[in-house]
């Protein structure tokens, strides 16, 4: 089946406290987005679409220039929230797997976009996620208590889909409770498959994810 991998990169990146959007910062020599797209270029015939905000298309133009990036990609204007972003991403693939992916997680392995669309392709999708590390606790109006943390898993992306199948889902109206696109989905009735994920695949949002990213790279570099 023909894969694709849907790159989401819509946000501002407030919390890092930079002028420029979190996926254009540099990581490792290049913006942080040319590192995620070269994680899904390993994969063979591999068909990338990318998705920015309007206002930084003509800035990631610029920066394709400067870096000399070649990765082929389609590039698609992406709407006022993600799920708006993702509906219009999805427009740009035809049947397939489709791979969704936040563009600030740039440490993604080959074994795991590959096992990733293998599990999507035997079970009808496949979500990475890690077990939580730290104890937790519930918080509600009467207070807190412990809860068992082995019944709970922290999600990743990429999230893989039947194309088919998570473009029907999208076309229901957004919710609130549409936290990522295994929970959009499954609210038309699927059953999410898990899959193992990275405590490496690290999503970019602080200073200190930017920090932990660069040493990820360097030991892979290396």
């Amino acid at each position: 089946m023909k894969k694709y991998a849907l790159i989401v990169a819509g946000g501002k990146g407030l919390r890092m406290g930079a002028e420029i959007p979190k996926q254009f910062l540099l990581l490792h020599g290049k913006p942080v987005l040319m590192h995620t797209i070269e994680a899904f270029a390993t994969i063979t015939d591999i068909r990338i679409v990318l998705v920015l905000p309007h206002s930084q298309m003509s800035y990631w133009q610029e920066l394709i220039k400067e870096y000399s990036f070649s990765i082929p990609h389609a590039l698609v204007s992406g709407g006022d929230t993600r799920f708006q972003s993702v509906k219009n991403g999805l427009s740009a693939v035809s049947e397939g797997l489709v791979a969704i992916h936040d563009g600030v997680r740039p440490v993604i392995s080959h074994e795991l976009l590959n096992n990733a669309y293998d599990t999507c392709q035997l079970k009808g999708n496949a979500v990475l996620a890690v077990r939580l590390k730290d104890s937790i606790r519930e918080v509600d109006l009467l207070g807190n208590k412990n809860v068992n943390r082995n019944n709970y898993y922290l999600i990743q992306t990429p999230q893989v889909f039947q194309s088919s199948e998570i473009i029907a889902a999208y076309q229901q109206a957004e919710h609130d409770n549409f936290t990522d696109d295994a929970s959009v989905l499954e609210s038309v009735g699927a059953k999410i498959h898990l899959v193992e994920g990275s405590y490496s695949n690290i999503k970019i949002t602080t200073p200190e994810d930017l920090a932990m990213v660069e040493v990820l790279l360097k030991m892979k570099s290396n």
